[in-house]
């Protein structure tokens, strides 16, 4: 019976075997099958070696300051590649002990674990976890997987098994885990090793350390879920799994394990986005320029560049040293500027007396401007826009997060002032600093850039001044400050500041003390169309109004063309094409393009020039600009403040040997400003901006070249030239005898001024 008992089970055994064996040939003929449809590409191409070997992952292009550092980058996604040589030993020991430990023995393919994943996968329908040598997620990172009706997990499988092979035959090892490290997804859209070290330890990928490198690969697992920046508690976890990994494999000793994991995470968190990192606004600019030289630029394959993809790296003329002083400075004083506005608007908030201030911004809006294209009315948007939501606003203390509605954000922003600051070498024209605002993420409008004009103010007289100066006039010729009502421009009289009507001033005088109805009278004898001519010859594109007020500032003109305009009176009277890049390389350091400068063209005599920049130093040292001093900038500072009507518009332009600065201060919307001229002139508002870079720049010995450059001496002649006194009285003959003062004249713009005969009897001679 038991005989009988033993035969019937070992006849089932054996008979289960043969079934078992059977079920397994059939399996490995089917997986061998479907590995030759996959092979033979039936169920989808597949990379051949030539493609393999010109594997181009998107690589952000970088953006250089003329001193090497790196500015910006411009991207889809947040990546970078690094050389295999600057990754840090401890960071592939991490990478190795934790997700491929046989990596430098096999050729693609772990046999150990594939066995258990075609199992997992076909068998018991099931994602197999893990298993992939680094090769093969290197296959699925260059490829990403396809949806198949049925198995694709199993096909995807076996695509990046034969992709993986591929790449073993082609590629070193080191190759293979640079690549790797390349393109790995870290979470928070940032694409590989040095993106993912400076996004979250804020550091290049060399300077990691095994701390940060083990929280980083431990995030390879599972790129949300181990978050250090969302999930620190899960993250610290993971990274200790890490160093145990390396501590198993013998690349860390137990005791400096444990010391390591006794770390808090430390982040160091900084997201990179097109908003952030030094010149913002300046690279915005040349993004449009870029993406036009790209168009037009064809690669050895046929096909354009790509600006976000192809790696490139732009070298700029910007100075990172001028442009960090800048944006230092900027932030600086405008904090300050902006803490005295708020103070003086408390009570009497501008877009409460004109409700149309918060109106056009909030039509403005993009929030409004999208819920316009959904099809709401204008009540509706009202009403949508009105619901307080969470909303991160700017503030000079940082980013806040608030409970507040759509246009409460938006009356908050309103009452910022803004700015812009530009540097430019006045004898190559390279842009060396550009700062278009406050900040780029909440203000992106640029007020620096050509189509961004504001009234200049009296920063236009110097160009009147040098116009006069070219037309014959004497720089100590004394001209009257006497009121005149210019019939022939409405009746129009520009008045002064100051009560001087009863003074004559030589130009240096005038300039000095910024002496509008001098500057009218200086343009009535130069000419307006003389003045624009030279103004056009000086960098000034912009259209201006051939009005007597235009001694005065009236026209609308940017930053770039005025400090382009006064780059001639620091070169000598050699105007200067403004330039702010200087090559294009591939991302192997190939050349692509270079560019140079224009060629200078004299717009103005040298004398005059130099008459000029004497004025307006004398207007840094005893003038309208005087304060600028209280920086410790004493010597070698030429300037020129400028006001415009109702303090809207704060202005300062500086001239230094070897650097032309331009600052503007006011709000977006010019019906938002100081009410009263000792807070909003620009000698309040704009020039502190200068005097804060210029003190900073002064302070590093490696800017010597600027700090140190002293002005010309002025020949002999030109200096008895403008050897006078700013002021004298204004007396006649018949006041002296009748003690009768003439302090208006009525008169046409432009009318010759009669004699002393006419003035008696009327008549004219020829």
């Amino acid at each position: 019976m038991i005989k009988n008992i033993i035969l019937r089970y070992t006849i089932k055994y054996k008979r289960a075997l043969r079934w078992l064996g059977g079920i397994v040939s059939i399996f490995l003929v089917f997986v061998i099958s479907l590995l030759v449809l996959v092979w033979s590409g039936a169920l989808g191409s597949l990379p051949d070696k030539t493609e393999l070997q010109q594997i181009q992952n998107p690589v952000a292009s970088e953006v250089y300051s003329a001193d090497s550092v790196l500015i910006g980058r411009y991207f889809i996604y947040e990546r970078s590649a690094i050389d295999f040589k600057k990754i840090p030993k401890h960071v592939i020991q991490a990478v190795i002990a934790t997700e491929d430990i046989r990596f430098y023995e096999h050729h693609g393919i772990d046999q150990k674990s594939l066995g258990r994943v075609l199992v997992k996968s076909l068998l018991l329908r099931q994602s197999s976890g893990g298993g992939s040598t680094l090769t093969q997620q290197l296959a699925k990172n260059l490829f990403p997987r396809k949806e198949y009706v049925i198995l694709s997990m199993v096909i995807n499988k076996l695509r990046e098994i034969i992709i993986a092979s591929r790449l073993e035959d082609i590629y070193d090892k080191d190759e293979l885990l640079t690549l790797y490290l390349n393109t790995i997804p870290f979470g928070d859209n940032t694409y590989g090793l040095e993106a993912a070290a400076q996004r979250f330890f804020g550091v290049p990928t060399p300077k990691l350390s095994i701390h940060q490198a083990a929280v980083l690969v431990g995030m390879l697992k599972a790129n949300y879920a181990y978050n250090p920046r969302i999930f620190p508690e899960r993250s610290l976890k993971r990274r200790n799994v890490v160093l145990s990994q390396m501590e198993k494999y013998g690349m860390l000793t137990k005791p400096q394990a444990d010391s390591i994991k006794n770390l808090p995470l430390a982040l160091n968190y900084t997201k990179i986005s097109h908003h952030s990192g030094l010149a913002p606004y300046f690279r915005e600019y040349l993004r449009p320029q870029l993406l036009e030289w790209c168009k037009e630029t064809l690669q050895q394959n046929g096909q354009p560049f790509n600006l976000y993809t192809d790696g490139l790296k732009i070298y700029t003329t910007i100075d990172s040293r001028l442009q960090r002083y800048a944006e230092e400075a900027m932030v600086s004083q405008m904090k300050i500027l902006q803490a005295k506005f708020d103070q003086h608007i408390k009570k009497a908030k501008p877009w409460n007396k004109q409700p149309a201030i918060l109106q056009d911004a909030i039509i403005r809006s993009d929030r409004y401007k999208t819920l316009k294209s959904n099809g709401l009315d204008h009540n509706e948007v009202i009403k949508i826009m009105d619901q307080p939501t969470l909303k991160n606003i700017f503030t000079w203390n940082g980013e806040e997060e608030h409970l507040i509605s759509s246009i409460d954000s938006i009356r908050h922003h309103l009452k910022f002032l803004n700015t812009g600051v530009l540097a430019i070498d006045p004898h190559s024209g390279k842009v060396r600093a550009w700062v278009g605002g406050i900040d780029h993420h909440y203000f992106q409008y640029d007020h620096v850039r050509e189509n961004t004009k504001r009234q200049v103010g009296s920063t236009f007289k110097p160009i009147v001044y040098a116009a006069a100066l070219e037309q014959g006039i004497k720089p100590c010729d004394f001209i009257s400050a006497a009121k005149t009502v210019y019939k022939n421009a409405e009746g129009w009289s520009p008045a002064n500041t100051e009560n001087n009507y009863d003074l004559k001033y030589s130009m240096t005088g005038a300039m000095v003390h910024s002496v509008n109805t001098v500057s009218v009278k200086l343009l009535e004898k130069a000419g307006i169309s003389k003045t624009i001519q030279l103004s056009k010859k000086m960098g000034i594109t912009s259209s201006l109004p051939a009005v007597p007020a235009l001694a005065l500032g009236v026209a609308n003109v940017s930053m770039f063309e005025m400090v382009t305009a006064y780059c001639s009176f620091a070169n000598s009277g050699y105007s200067v094409t403004p330039t702010y890049i200087t090559s294009i390389t591939s991302h192997d350091n190939k050349i692509l393009a270079v560019f140079k400068s224009a060629p200078k063209q004299p717009v103005m005599s040298k004398q005059t020039a130099q008459s000029i920049v004497y004025m307006m130093r004398q207007v840094v040292n005893q003038g309208t600009a005087s304060g600028i001093n209280r920086f410790g900038i004493m010597t070698n500072l030429a300037g020129k403040t400028g006001t415009t009507q109702s303090n809207t518009d704060g202005w300062f332009i500086g001239i230094t040997p070897n650097l032309v600065i331009g600052s503007w201060v006011g709000a977006d919307d010019p019906r938002i400003h100081f009410r009263t001229t000792a807070l909003g002139q620009g000698a309040k508002t704009a020039m502190p901006i200068v005097g804060d870079f210029l003190q900073r720049t002064y302070k590093d010995p490696s800017l010597a070249t600027i700090s140190d450059a002293s002005f010309t001496p002025l020949p002999g002649d030109l200096e008895r030239k403008l050897s006078c006194d700013f002021s004298k009285e204004d007396k006649n003959v018949f006041e002296r005898i009748f003690g009768k003062r003439q302090t208006e004249e009525k008169k046409n713009f432009g009318e010759k001024k009669k004699g002393f005969f006419e003035r008696i009897f009327g008549g004219g001679g020829k």
